[in-house]
């Protein structure tokens, strides 16, 4: 009897050890399939039907090709295996200015309380500990310097440009650099980004949970739709 018992101690210290290893194992294969963060795609773009740029755009929603949306991307470590995590929301507001070819003004606006992963008990942290949404309804991206779009192309290609401006978490604001890649299709403004971000820098503190680690450091990300006014 007492062999029987020392067999099943032995059976029941390997299954736990085994499930200690394998679980997040396979909790992170499950994860790894959350979906790049948007960017413009020309998939049927169409020439530009808008002979003069200039003017007040303002954000709408886009369509299944490009739709509008902003988020965050970030890196998991679980247990030695990396986890790309991809946050994002179509709450998405904002309208920018072109003046004399150039994008002279504009912000976006983001709903932080609607931003969702795949996982409800890690958007819970977010919106409570780590954000703090409830307090911090939104978040802000606004353009600071004239972008060039004089050469922007008109026959259903991109153009990239660099965005000098301010972001704003928490009500942290600070300055930063993104390059963006615009597209005019039709009588559609179209602009993605992604913005490297420093989470301490807006006082927003990684969370670091049992087998949980979030990388210091990621991106905030965008894809918008513009119509003129």
């Amino acid at each position: 009897m007492t062999k029987k018992w020392w067999i099943v101690g032995v059976v029941v210290v390997v299954l736990v050890a085994l499930g200690l290893y394998f679980g997040p194992k396979i909790y992170a294969s499950l994860q790894e399939g959350d979906a790049p963060a948007a960017t413009v795609s020309t998939s049927g773009a169409q020439a530009a039907t808008v002979v003069d740029i200039n003017g007040r755009w303002i954000v709408t929603p886009g369509d299944e090709t490009n739709t509008t949306a902003a988020g965050y991307t970030v890196d998991e470590l679980l247990n030695g295996s990396d986890v790309t995590v991809v946050g994002s929301t179509t709450e998405v507001a904002g309208n920018v200015t072109i003046a004399d070819d150039s994008l002279t003004d504009g912000q976006i606006v983001v709903l932080t309380n609607s931003i969702s992963t795949d996982s409800d008990r890690r958007d819970s942290q977010f919106r409570g500990n780590i954000f703090d949404t409830a307090t911090y309804p939104t978040a802000t991206f606004s353009i600071d310097s004239p972008i060039d779009l004089s050469d922007l192309p008109k026959d259903g290609t991109t153009e990239t440009v660099t965005a000098e401006g301010t972001l704003t978490l928490k009500d942290q604001t600070r300055p930063v650099s993104v390059e963006m890649e615009v597209l005019l299709s039709g009588d559609t403004l179209i602009a993605s980004g992604a913005i490297p971000t420093t989470w301490t820098d807006y006082e927003i503190e990684p969370p670091s949970l049992g087998f949980v680690t979030v990388d210091p450091s990621g991106t905030i990300d965008f894809l918008i739709n513009l119509n003129r006014q």
